[in-house]
């Protein structure tokens, strides 16, 4: 068996890994096996899973129906090319339309950028307009179009699709417009800037406005229903689609079905998810449509393709993810549990005051840190390397057992939505530990 160091070593010499310089990759965990919550590196350790990996392993890992789902599948039908029709694809498209709001049919993708690509593409097609309105705090993915709707400072650098329209942030802990306001107020004039943006960047030129049904990557930034449903009446009035982001935030992650199930007025025209469809025990994505929309392509071609769209592997996975959380009732169970995660990170907030926000749902919160909470000051830069203290957490995270997700000055908390309430202990104990580490670099009061 090859030694932690050999394994490394291959992976470093023949490999890219994403989002990183080559050089600093120098020490990543190595995985050997994974159950529940937790997973193991080749010597033994154990870490909680407290981002549920890159927010998709929301069932927890190696749950046996979806295991043996797959086994059953993958005995059956190694693939199936997308113009065959197989009962896995159309079972998990039945369930999908049964979960999804006001959605009728799915065009199955491989993943959550395509997806995003997919909707983009539909409702240029649709619509036969070409701008796509977005916020600047999201992420959408990473290939072309994909990144080039998101307003993750990683886009830059690389060449930008055309057509897309940047949108101010409903940032309430930030944005100047809340200051000495309500959520409430502070939103609606959120939503006038973007209507206004609408009709300067003229609405018959205008295909869609894109959002995260929740806020995910870039900080757990969620306005509220008064934002949400004045942006569905500026798309309704000027003839604009709504398409929702649920590559992260749907399939029970934040206690709802999807995050835009927190809206029930708001009904989207295209829905775009992935991650949380199969947990990520197979690469799916998926684009959901309006009846409206469907029946468009009755006698039109529609014309995206991929080749591994449908696989009857994804297929069976997926409907037997969704299986599980309906046997398991983890939707209800995420919005309990959220409770039981929200209390936690406030008690964190009493104790510490490097942090400044708590933001979330469900098992989908992000703690935001700071140097000072009157002035705000990131304990890290929005762009740029991270900060010594921000370093400190993320070293003590992971050598006290915790893997997650630290970015600029966000710390996120979004474990498997099966977590008990003795895990989430565990986490935000160990989580404490890594605060205190970094509470002697707060300057304020």
């Amino acid at each position: 068996m090859p030694t932690n160091a050999e394994i490394v070593a291959s992976n470093r010499e023949h490999t890219i890994t994403s989002w990183s310089t080559q050089a600093s990759w120098s020490n990543p965990i190595v995985m050997d096996h994974a159950e529940g919550v937790y997973f193991w590196d080749t010597e033994g350790k154990r870490y909680l899973d407290w981002s549920s990996q890159l927010v998709n392993v929301n069932i927890g890992h190696g749950h046996p129906h979806v295991v043996k789902a797959i086994q059953e599948a993958i005995s059956k039908i190694s693939f199936a090319y997308p113009g065959i029709a197989t009962e896995a694809r159309g079972r998990l498209g039945e369930l999908c339309a049964e979960v999804m709001p006001n959605m009728s049919k799915v065009f199955f993708t491989n993943g959550g950028t395509d997806a995003i690509e997919s909707a983009i593409k539909i409702a240029r097609l649709y619509t036969g307009k070409e701008k796509i309105l977005t916020r600047y705090r999201s992420y959408h993915g990473a290939t072309f179009g994909a990144a080039t709707a998101g307003g993750d400072p990683r886009r830059h650098g690389h060449a930008s699709v055309p057509g897309i329209v940047r949108l101010p942030d409903p940032y309430a802990y930030r944005s100047p417009v809340y200051k000495g306001r309500t959520q409430d107020e502070g939103d609606a004039i959120m939503a006038d800037m973007v209507e206004e943006i609408v009709q300067m960047e003229d609405p018959k030129l205008c295909a869609a406005i894109i959002l995260e049904g929740y806020s995910g990557t870039s900080g757990v930034i969620q306005p509220g229903p008064v934002f949400y449903n004045r942006v569905y009446e500026i798309c309704q009035q000027y003839g604009l689609l709504f398409i929702v982001d649920e590559v992260m935030s749907g399939w029970g992650r934040t206690g709802e079905w999807f995050g835009i199930d927190h809206y029930p007025n708001v009904k989207p025209d295209l829905l775009a998810t992935a991650k949380g469809i199969t947990s990520g025990y197979v690469p799916l994505g998926a684009v959901a449509m309006s009846d409206a929309i469907a029946h468009y392509f009755d006698d039109r071609m529609f014309s995206l393709g991929l080749t591994y769209s449908s696989h009857p592997l994804a297929m069976a996975a997926g409907v037997a993810t969704i299986e599980v959380y309906r046997q398991e009732n983890l939707v209800e169970r995420a919005r309990e549990m959220g409770k039981v995660l929200r209390r936690g990170l406030m008690d964190l907030a009493e104790k510490h005051p490097i942090i400044g926000d708590v933001r979330g749902a469900g098992m989908h919160h992000a703690i935001e840190l700071v140097k000072d909470r009157d002035t705000k000051e990131p304990l890290s830069p929005w762009q740029g390397a991270m900060s010594e203290p921000m370093g400190i957490i993320a070293k003590t995270l992971r050598e006290e057992g915790v893997s997650t997700m630290v970015r600029w000055n966000i710390v996120f908390n979004t474990p498997p939505l099966i977590a008990t309430e003795a895990q989430i202990q565990e986490g935000l104990q160990i989580l404490d530990h890594a605060l205190t580490k970094a509470d002697g670099y707060y300057t304020g009061k």
